[in-house]
């Protein structure tokens, strides 16, 4: 894996700032809330035609979108903020609580629904040995559409559980955010929160006189 900010030895290629895969070193779009290069968005770009033809993919194309943000964490931000903790608490409830990959997108509507305000979760050094061109070459590799959907679903769940524990250093900050919309069974839901995160401390009081 190379190191962020190193360019690599292959000619042509360099490392995406986030997740640090070896990309095309190319201008193009890419995403003002994302962190990753023109040459990766290219790439995610590609996993994303292909869920139009792949029903495998399809199937867990949402759980690649948390996967893919939550590696993808951008420069500290409010929404970046938000991305990190909704992604993150999707993956966790998907693996972790069994939930299916679209439940996962109601439980991130349902945390955004009052535009939270989210503390900035410091991002790991390391950020996942799996990145979003493993998942572009699965897609394409295996024979045949049972073969292609099982490999593809597998390979995202490897990519998500990869990220999953790159983060964890906060996994006991997500489950607690989980627990507001996907509490493990037998379990209520934790009161909602409109704040992620720990609550800042408040400001001492200013004294008059002398000490």
């Amino acid at each position: 894996m190379s190191v962020a900010g190193e360019r690599s030895n292959v000619s042509g290629l360099v490392p995406c700032p986030d997740c640090h895969a070896l990309v095309p070193d190319v201008d193009g779009p890419t995403h003002a809330d994302i962190g990753a290069n023109a040459g990766c968005w290219a790439a995610w770009g590609q996993l994303q035609a292909r869920a139009y033809a792949d029903p495998g993919l399809a199937a867990v194309m949402p759980l690649a979108v948390d996967a893919y943000a939550a590696q993808h964490h951008g420069v500290e931000g409010r929404r970046q903020a938000q991305s990190v903790w909704v992604h993150l608490v999707s993956i966790c409830a998907i693996l972790e609580r069994g939930r299916s990959p679209v439940e996962g997108m109601r439980f991130k509507q349902d945390l955004l629904r009052d535009d939270p305000v989210s503390a900035w979760l410091a991002p790991p050094a390391d950020p996942g040995a799996v990145t979003v061109l493993d998942i572009v070459g699965t897609a394409g590799d295996a024979a045949g559409p049972t073969a292609t959907a099982e490999a593809t679903a597998a390979a995202v769940r490897r990519w998500a559980a990869s990220v999953w524990a790159a983060w964890s250093a906060h996994h006991d900050a997500i489950r607690a955010r989980a627990d507001e919309v996907a509490p493990p069974p037998g379990a209520a839901r934790r009161t909602r929160n409109r704040r992620f995160g720990p609550t800042p401390r408040p400001a001492p009081r200013a004294t008059v006189g002398p000490r």
